[in-house]
């Protein structure tokens, strides 16, 4: 046994190099083992991601952009839907300023005696596209005033027409906007007896004034609220006329003349429907300098 030999037998065995490698060079590293489930992509992913990015645009169309991701919506927050407007209504403007007005006025008849054809005397206005809307005469209520006394002032304002209260036939209310302002008005009316006086077009807000059949009211009239008013009306009328001795007292009572709480805070409100509005106060006043400060030098803290 040579030298050589006895060297290589001496010792721990020696591991075979891998099929290919040259004798008595490095032998090269084990290869390692791909994991499986790793975060990479495979090569499958890559290469279909690769093509996609490499392939052309078509001639003649230029390519579509990518449709935007939207945005996650957090829990618990209200969705839009919620608050979209809803179609033909308006929001109501908060910098427009709502006020309330309280008037009075009342349907004045002649005729409750039985010696004529009962007819009541309208006013008629003309609008801004020319038209002229017959209405029955009413007015704000003014300070000192009951329900009453307005509509028999603005009775004889509006339509020349000396009348006497009779009983109420009920009010209505509706909303207008005018110079910037949203106005609730309420206007109680009353059947009046006419007593004296010629029909006049004196007050300068009317343009027209007649005396109408009662049977003709429902047509002649604009306004569908005091349709309604004409019908209840002439439920009192009948009664009236088939007793005189209660239209003759009734004819002969004097008009209330104490005005009630709700009418004194009604003038109130008419007299300052055209002052400027006041400025709004903003939510949550200045804090004091000792809250600011940490309560320091003994100061109350209050606002």
């Amino acid at each position: 046994m040579t030298s050589a030999e006895s060297a290589d037998s001496s010792g721990s065995p020696q591991r075979p190099g891998p099929v290919g490698d040259s004798a008595g060079g490095t032998p090269s590293r084990p290869r390692r083992r791909r994991r499986r489930g790793g975060r990479g992509r495979g090569r499958g992913q890559l290469s279909a991601v690769t093509e996609q990015q490499a392939k052309p645009e078509t001639d003649g169309a230029p390519s579509e952009p990518a449709p935007a991701a939207k945005p996650a919506r957090k829990q618990g927050t209200p969705t839009s839907k919620a608050k979209r407007p809803v179609p033909g209504r308006a929001r109501p403007d908060p910098r427009i300023r709502t006020v309330r007005e309280t008037s009075a006025g009342g349907l004045v008849v002649a005729g409750l005696d039985g010696a004529d054809e009962l007819r009541a005397a309208l006013i008629g206005r003309v609008d801004r596209r020319g038209r002229t809307l017959w209405s029955l005469p009413k007015g704000h209520i003014e300070a000192g005033e009951t329900a009453e006394l307005t509509a028999i002032r603005e009775v004889a304002e509006e339509t020349g027409l000396t009348g006497t209260v009779l009983a109420p036939i009920g009010k209505i209310d509706y909303w207008f906007a005018v110079e910037g302002r949203r106005v609730h008005k309420t206007v109680h009316h009353f059947l009046l007896s006419w007593q004296s006086g010629d029909l006049s077009t004196e007050d300068y807000e009317v343009s027209e004034v007649a005396w109408v059949p009662l049977a003709e009211l429902p047509t002649r009239l604009t306004y569908s609220d005091e349709r309604k008013l004409v019908a209840t009306a002439r439920t009192v009328i009948d009664d009236l006329t088939a007793d005189p001795a209660e239209l003759a007292a009734r004819e002969a009572a004097a008009p209330r003349s104490e005005p009630s709480a709700y009418e004194r805070a009604a003038a109130e409100r008419n007299a300052v429907r055209n002052d400027p509005p006041k400025p709004r106060r903003r939510r949550g006043g200045r804090r004091s300098r000792g809250r600011r400060g940490g309560g320091g030098g003994g100061g109350s803290g209050q606002t």
